[in-house]
């Protein structure tokens, strides 16, 4: 009797894996709620910004604001470029994750700070990481427990395997002359036109690169599109799958909700985030499109 117990169960847990699989790494509350009850070696990483982690998250998420990972201003380098990958693993495994560990990730409902968190474990070498998207009306009805007292998990640690399929700097994009450029900018950083503090910064966009505001990749919710919605926002781009992507906006943050869009929702199979962004190709006096 007990076999047959222990079958069911280890059915139930692989029959559950394959149906988040046949997702992407994209899940929703209710497949999250599965996963936590059912997972020993589940890591939930909160990548909001800490104030806001402070106010309230998931019980039992980890703090990772995604800043912690970036490059600041004033630093020398270009601001928003990720610090070194043993720098990164240093911090995580600090955190309490590893490589190895079952990794969801979410933020305060933006997509951004996910997806920026999300990409850097996957380029880092995580086996397993989820997207779980924060959408009050979901998370109530699967019932995700919330709190605002903070988690400290064991350090444990996080070893480096870089998965370069996902990353993009300047020798990749000057050795493929295929890349199709996404800029995941709004249009007036696009254009070049913005007249605002926030936009005065870009003088256009980096060559016969097509804009998909990171924006219109989302619902009303700020969810993802269904891949249906996306495959006709993409078609009417003159996007296609078997295309040579590089994605990228001001910092690599916008364009990691756009390459989740692309990676997990549509499934496309080439697509690299650029790092360095457009503020290092700018920077090193590359030629920029009105």
């Amino acid at each position: 009797m007990k076999e047959y117990k222990i079958f069911g169960i280890i059915s139930f847990i692989f029959l559950m894996v394959l149906g988040l699989a046949a997702q992407g790494d994209i899940i929703t509350a209710k497949q999250f709620k599965d996963l936590k009850k059912n997972t020993n070696n589940l890591v939930v990483v909160d990548a909001s910004k800490a104030k806001l982690y402070k106010k309230a998250h998931i019980k039992g998420a980890v703090s990772v604001p995604y800043k912690i990972l970036n490059m600041e201003k004033g630093s020398g380098e270009v601001a928003g470029l990720m610090k070194s990958p043993e720098y990164m693993a240093k911090i995580l495994g600090e955190k309490g994750i590893s490589n190895t560990d079952i990794i969801v990730v979410y933020d305060e409902g933006s997509q951004k700070y996910s997806s920026r968190v999300y990409w850097i474990l996957k380029y880092l070498g995580a086996e397993n990481v989820k997207l779980l998207h924060k959408d009050n009306k979901a998370w109530r009805k699967a019932r995700i427990p919330l709190t605002s007292s903070p988690t400290k998990l064991d350090a444990k640690t996080f070893e480096i395997n870089l998965n370069k399929d996902v990353f993009a700097d300047l020798e990749y994009i000057e050795s493929n002359p295929d890349i199709v450029f996404i800029d995941a900018r709004g249009v007036k950083e696009y254009t070049g036109t913005g007249e605002k503090k926030k936009t005065l910064y870009s003088k256009g966009h980096l060559p016969g690169a097509i804009n998909l505001f990171f924006k219109d990749v989302a619902n009303e919710n700020k969810a993802f599109k269904s891949e249906e919605e996306l495959a006709g926002l993409v078609k009417g781009l003159g996007l296609a799958p078997d295309n040579n992507y590089v994605v990228y906006c001001k910092t690599g943050i916008k364009a990691a909700v756009v390459y989740n869009a692309l990676k997990n929702v549509l499934g496309y199979p080439n697509v690299r985030l650029y790092d360095g962004a457009y503020l290092e190709w700018e920077k090193r006096g590359k030629t920029i499109e009105k």
